[in-house]
């Protein structure tokens, strides 16, 4: 449960939304890990993520996705779909959102070239890599040499995770960056979510600029317990807050231990 959501702490940062492309990610047969790798590289900036979407490898889908998150938000970074198959299409969907031409440049066939060790080493799938929508400024990719692309503020990057990490290191000085934000997390060992309610409901009232939130772990008779983290840019306002959330922590493990005669809590730092 989270609470104090939709306030201050994403007032004066960038924002940003994912998307992720690809048949293979809906269809359960790829499990996605860069929603996870973006975020935290997005976090250290300072740049809010506010929305996920998976779409598949359908060009009037990912056409209306890019078009409806590049207006709403600072930053779109998509993954997926820009190998040199027949569904790899997301390319061709960037230049028809903008509405702009895409053509084999010059540039991004040099990188094939000079990766591959020679055009003759190219055949026409692999030249597809070399695609680029028109006033594109390519994205390096250290891994594979296949470049990604950024066009105004969409971000276009490989689908496999290692090559989108690496291509993660030439993004940092094309992105405004914000604060980045703090948290400090208490976990209560064998206390029920529903007990520990209390105390945030009397925080978020508090700190209207902080971010609160629970998050049970294990389930009885096994270990279980609630995290409960709170998050925000004012170092001085998350720190009261948590001053507060210790203090009243001890008569909420009171209540726990009446039923289960193990419970503690602990901050977690790591």
């Amino acid at each position: 449960m989270t609470v104090n959501a939709q306030n201050s702490i994403h007032d004066a940062n960038p924002t940003a939304a994912i998307v992720i492309i690809g048949d293979e990610i809906l269809s359960g047969r790829t499990q996605d890990t860069n929603v996870n790798t973006i975020a935290k590289f997005l976090g250290s900036l300072g740049i809010d993520l506010m929305e996920v979407r998976m779409v598949h490898d359908d060009e009037a889908q990912v056409v209306r996705t890019l078009n409806a998150l590049r207006t709403e938000y600072d930053y779109v970074f998509t993954t997926g779909g820009i190998g040199p198959t027949h569904d790899d299409i997301t390319a061709d969907c960037v230049a028809k959102a903008f509405g702009l031409p895409i053509a084999e440049r010059a540039d991004a066939l040099q990188v094939l070239i000079d990766r591959y060790g020679g055009l003759d080493k190219l055949n026409v799938n692999s030249r597809r890599m070399a695609r680029v929508p028109e006033g594109a400024s390519l994205i390096l990719n250290p891994v594979s040499g296949a470049p990604g692309f950024q066009l105004d503020n969409v971000f276009v990057m490989a689908g496999v995770p290692r090559i989108m990490a690496g291509m993660l290191n030439d993004l940092p000085h094309r992105l405004r960056q914000g604060r980045q934000v703090l948290s400090r997390t208490l976990k209560a060992h064998y206390v029920p979510e529903s007990l520990a309610a209390d105390i945030l409901t009397e925080l978020d009232r508090a700190y209207s600029d902080l971010s609160l939130g629970s998050y049970p772990y294990g389930m009885f008779p096994d270990a279980f317990g609630t995290q409960l983290v709170i998050r925000g840019r004012n170092k001085d306002s998350l720190d009261e807050a948590f001053d507060r959330l210790i203090a009243g922590m001890n008569d909420v493990v009171d209540k726990a231990k009446l039923r289960f005669p193990e419970a503690t809590f602990e901050e977690i730092t790591a």
